[in-house]
């Protein structure tokens, strides 16, 4: 059993392919087939069932392809490290998030980290939702992502940063306005301006109001929540959204815009997810540690780093 058999045994496990794989790998069948064997000689198991169009592992398959994935993303991890320290580089940082995040919550954290760390890579992966940024991570091409914080995920760890409140976005001249704060029944009628149902935001959103017994309609949905607040703006409909730092949640905005708090919506937590917060790189834990401080700063909490239960 070698750790190139391993790497293969993976590969055909995700591609479903004999074939595939040997394509992408310029080989035979046949040749990858014997990878194969050799796993199954030494674990006295059979790894692989065959169906019309493919492969897939069996349940014995799917606990060794489990285990190779953990191994090979962390030696990949250390061959990475090893790389860098022998080219003498000062190493990189690989983050997923939301198309507008970074500069909601990391944009002085960045500057921060320039400055600490000239010789730095800082890499940014876009994705549309916590679960992509959790496929990320499981696969090993990012090391941090910046997520909605939910129910634990199999080989995940997940630190809360901030919770942040929820406020409905409402055009100066709407009726609504005029409120200090909103309440179930003042959604009564709205024009909600929807999030994707694959969506955390949407998730949190649905189930809140279902508890409450509030029920919206809506005829526009948006993929972030700089889209629904824009489109608010123009008065396309009213759009609830977390108070994004520096957004002015009072309702007080002499803009277009008055942003109103929703007191009865429970707050939504984000934060870091990593596989594995002790294996990251010194780099990488710098930079989530500052981005941890700077909105812990900016939300007068200088505790904010805490483990969610894993």
């Amino acid at each position: 059993m070698t750790f190139e058999d391993l790497r293969i045994f993976v590969a055909v496990c995700q591609a479903g392919s004999l074939s595939a794989v040997a394509r992408d790998l310029s080989c035979t069948q046949s040749a990858v087939s014997q990878h194969v064997k050799r796993l199954e000689q030494a674990t006295g198991v059979r790894l692989l069932e065959r169906r019309p169009r493919g492969v897939v592992p069996t349940p014995e398959g799917r606990v060794l392809q489990s285990a190779a994935m953990e191994g090979i993303t962390g030696l990949d991890l250390a061959l990475r490290r090893l790389g860098e320290l022998a080219r003498g580089e000062a190493g990189s940082v690989r983050v997923t998030t939301g198309a507008t995040s970074v500069r909601h919550f990391m944009s002085e954290a960045v500057v921060a980290f320039r400055e600490q760390h000239p010789g730095a890579v800082l890499e940014f992966r876009t994705e549309t939702s916590s679960r992509s940024c959790f496929d990320a991570l499981a696969e090993g091409a990012v090391d941090l992502a910046w997520v909605t914080i939910g129910p634990p995920v199999r080989g995940i760890e997940q630190r809360p940063v901030v919770e942040l409140p929820w406020v409905l976005a409402v055009r100066a001249d709407d009726p609504l306005a005029r409120r200090t704060r909103i309440t179930p029944a003042d959604l009564s009628g709205v024009r909600h301006i929807r999030f994707p149902e694959d969506s955390s935001s949407r998730t949190h959103v649905d189930t809140a109001f279902a508890r409450l017994g509030v029920h919206l309609t809506s005829d526009t949905g948006v993929a972030d929540w700089d889209t629904a607040i824009l489109l608010a703006g123009l008065g396309v409909g009213h759009a609830v959204v977390p108070a994004l730092p520096g957004q002015d949640s009072a309702g007080t905005s002499a803009g277009p815009l008055r942003f109103l708090p929703l007191p009865d919506l429970p707050p939504l937590p984000v934060g870091w997810a990593a596989r594995r917060w002790e294996a990251l790189t010194p780099l990488a834990r710098s930079f989530a540690d500052l981005v941890g401080q700077q909105r812990g700063a900016a939300s007068g909490n200088t505790d904010v780093a805490t483990v969610a239960g894993e």
